[in-house]
């Protein structure tokens, strides 16, 4: 008999106990451990006493029938799979099972086999279900130790494809507005990756000139310029077994691309002036707010480094597109300001302060609403931060909500294309979301945003 220590456990109840037993000494010799009952209330007892991965149950018996033990059996565990077996002259309510969330009916009699395959499809879909639940709470879990938020879908869509590929040395490609947060994201990326025991090296590569990056990230010899009294390995040599973030790669000079590419390719580095080569072992990440795609149209980036780099794209939303973080965000941020500046008055943020930061458009993301904190607990005169503290260049003043109208008077038609335009690039973009806001459906904002406005 096969060994059922770790034997799914399905509960089988047939008014014929017999029958049930029957079934479950059969179940039990293709390595299912199954429990034959009676009664529906048995079963529930028995689903609701302990773990069981699934029920098998007739549908016309005394007292609970099936379909009302089914019913039970579901608000008690609710993904748990259920089958139920039915006489050819009850299949209208054998269908009724199925609307009520049965995974499949059997037609008495059937064969022993038949039961077999459709409870072990059955007990393979609950598995999986049960292990993308452990994955997605296993991410929010590990996003939240790197000090992620990510309860919106847009974040969660991001760092989903972030676990996926984390184990494996892919290129990956962060791209999303100054401010949002692609650092962190790296970060979160090497730690989860197989070389979490390397370093994690970070170069901006817009914030140096053309000739010192390339000293920093390839190395250089000695004598290799004036200055280069030493030797230098490089960031590229400090990275190996680990990660290289290259933020800002859009501003990378051409020359250097090239070279990067090179590096890329053949995994190896010369540092200037050297003639010789080091081979390398670094995965890269790259980080851009810039439309790569435009810049090689224009010229300004190489497009065979941009597949190169473009491996794994991932879009790192805006503020605006993950408004469901900004509470948390906001608690957070305001939690660590108030530790760095322990004689602040302010507390907690009021009610008024927080539905104001939900309006306001936060064009510089996630590090425009950090200052913002910072000022709030600075200025702040009361345990309630007030909105106004936060001094954001592009609040309103006066009523947050009035409207401000200034130009020539437009027809409305033309108006409300207008607007349906500007709220569109508001919300990212994103239609389902503006024409929510806009208070119509897809269909409707479609016609606003068409160039034809006429009947």
């Amino acid at each position: 008999m096969p060994d059922q220590s770790h034997a799914p456990h399905v509960v089988i109840v047939d008014d014929k106990l017999e029958m049930a037993e029957m079934l479950a000494d059969g179940l039990a010799d293709h390595g299912i451990s199954a429990f034959a009952v009676a009664t529906g209330k048995q079963a529930l007892a028995r689903i609701e006493a302990e773990p069981v991965d699934a029920l098998v149950t007739d549908l016309r018996m005394p007292g609970m029938d099936g379909i009302e033990l089914l019913t039970a059996a579901r608000r008690a565990v609710p993904d748990l799979p259920v089958l139920v077996m039915t006489a050819y002259g009850a299949l209208e309510t054998a269908i009724e099972s199925i609307r009520r969330g049965a995974y499949h009916y059997l037609t008495k009699p059937f064969k022993l086999d038949e039961l077999v395959v459709y409870l072990g499809r059955a007990l393979d879909e609950s598995r999986v279900r049960r292990e993308a639940r452990t994955l997605r709470k296993s991410l929010r879990d590990e996003a939240t130790k790197a000090g992620i938020i990510a309860r919106s879908p847009a974040m969660r869509a991001a760092l989903d494809v972030l676990a996926r590929v984390a184990p494996s040395d892919a290129p990956v490609l962060l791209m999303g507005p100054t401010g949002a947060g692609k650092g962190l994201l790296a970060r979160y990326l090497h730690a989860e990756s197989g070389r979490t025991r390397g370093p994690f090296v970070t170069v901006n590569c817009a914030a140096l000139p053309d000739p010192l990056l390339e000293s920093e990230l390839f190395g250089h010899a000695k004598g290799a310029f004036t200055g280069a009294t030493t030797r230098r390995l490089g960031l590229f040599a400090e990275a190996e077994g680990g990660t290289m973030f290259l933020d800002e790669i859009g501003e990378m000079a051409p020359a250097l691309q090239a070279k990067l590419l090179d590096v890329l390719e053949r995994r190896v580095v010369r540092p200037v002036g050297a003639t010789k080569e080091t081979p390398i072992d670094v995965r890269i990440v790259a980080a851009t707010h810039r439309d790569l795609r435009r810049r090689v149209a224009e010229g300004l980036f190489r497009e065979d480094l941009l597949y190169r780099l473009d491996v794994v794209p991932v879009h790192v939303p805006p503020l605006r597109e993950r408004r469901e973080d900004l509470p948390e965000l906001a608690a957070e941020l305001l939690a660590k300001a108030r530790a760095r500046h322990p004689t602040s008055r302010v507390e907690r943020l009021s009610r008024e302060c927080l539905l104001s930061m939900l309006d306001y458009p936060w064009p510089g993301n996630v590090r425009e609403l950090a200052h913002a904190v910072e000022r709030l607990v600075l200025l702040g005169r009361e345990a309630e931060a007030q909105f106004a503290d936060a001094a954001l260049p592009h609040a309103a003043t006066g009523d947050a909500q009035a409207p401000h109208f200034a130009g020539p008077v437009l027809p409305l038609r033309e108006l409300q294309q207008r607007y349906a335009r500007w709220a569109l690039t508001e919300l990212g973009s994103n239609k389902s979301r503006t024409a929510d806001r806009l208070g119509i459906d897809v269909k409707t904002l479609a016609k606003y945003l068409a160039d034809d406005t006429s009947d």
